[in-house]
């Protein structure tokens, strides 16, 4: 069943809807999303003449505005900060003429040949081709001082932040695969490195747990659970406490320079589910080598398809794909 009312799929016009107006517009091109994949396909689609009509989300420029170096993106000697990286990207995308809109994805309607997407509740954008660039957002844990350190010491992402803190100490909060990994990693640069484990195991697979506990630096605090970050400007330590119900419930605090976070990170696919396939965890997916989806037409690009890299640069070389394979898509359909 159609999500919206049947409409004119070229030009625009009011949208008749009781008690509403809303004005619809047809593109040939529309990318959902403005981190690097969004903006690396809005890239390659403008050069390709394809028009891209782009909204951004609610988070323009997507996770990596909230970091505050970018040490291993190509082409930045130096160097940069995640913001600035972001508007370099925006302006690029711009120069070759895509259309960056600040706005949200709020319901789509896949169904048919031509796509439908309500922005905001309010405006109707049709497409012929789709690329969807919403990204995935990290799971924290909710403190106050969380929100406060984050791009000061607080980090979702070992792989893109690790390298700050060579020779210091980190404290790495879960108990998963992500989490032994990103403590491992770390380990390898880091003085010392602790697992804060709420519970009195890891949930990670036996070979990740055997390289945790086979490496020298890292601490377990099992049964652990933060209570909140210290420091002036930065990250200095974090309080602990036992959980509840444990033997020894006393607070407790360690000096450490970094806290990172690997929890896990929820692709933000809710509204794509009705038409287009994902993983049991939301990851959107693709058929392998490309970016296509299950539904002709969409495509999916960035940490919103990939649960493994989650990186700057492999997200931009995805939206790149996207592009081309929109391009392919459209030329075959004549458009």
């Amino acid at each position: 069943m159609d999500l919206f009312k049947p409409m004119d799929p070229v030009g625009s016009k009011p949208d008749e809807v009781p008690g509403k107006s809303r004005e619809t517009e047809h593109v040939r091109c529309l990318i959902l999303g403005s981190g690097p994949a969004g903006y690396t396909a809005a890239i390659y689609a403008a050069r390709a003449n394809l028009k891209p009509v782009m909204y951004t989300g609610m988070q323009m420029g997507g996770q990596l505005t909230t970091t505050t170096k970018v040490d291993n993106f190509p082409g930045y000697p130096g160097g940069v900060d995640g913001p600035t990286m972001m508007e370099d990207l925006r302006k690029q995308a711009e120069r070759f003429g895509t259309d960056v809109r600040f706005g949200m994805a709020t319901k789509v309607d896949f169904s048919g040949r031509i796509k439908k997407v309500e922005i905001d509740d309010e405006r109707v954008i049709t497409a012929d081709a789709v690329i969807l660039a919403t990204g995935a957002t990290a799971r924290y844990l909710g403190l106050e001082s969380e929100e406060r350190f984050k791009g000061y010491g607080v980090s979702a992402c070992a792989t893109c932040d690790g390298f700050f803190y060579k020779d210091k100490v980190v404290a790495v909060v879960g108990g998963g695969d992500t989490a032994a990994e990103e403590a491992t990693y770390l380990a390898g640069i880091c003085k010392k490195v602790y697992m804060i484990v709420r519970r009195d195991e890891l949930r990670a697979s036996k070979a990740m747990q055997k390289r945790v506990f086979n490496t020298k630096n890292i601490e377990i605090l099992w049964k652990h659970q933060a209570k909140q970050i210290l420091g002036e400007k930065v990250v200095q330590a974090v309080e602990l406490y036992r959980n509840k119900g444990e033997a020894n419930e006393e607070v407790i605090t360690i000096d450490i320079d970094g806290f990172f976070l690997a929890i896990g990170h929820t692709p933000n696919s809710d509204i794509f589910k009705d038409y287009v396939d994902t993983d049991e965890t939301g990851y959107v997916k693709t058929i392998p080598g490309t970016t296509k989806t299950n539904v002709p037409g969409v495509f999916a690009c960035g940490d919103l398809q990939d649960k493994v890299y989650r990186q700057a640069v492999t997200a931009a070389g995805t939206g790149c794909m996207a592009a081309l394979d929109a391009e392919r898509y459209l030329g075959e359909l004549g458009e």
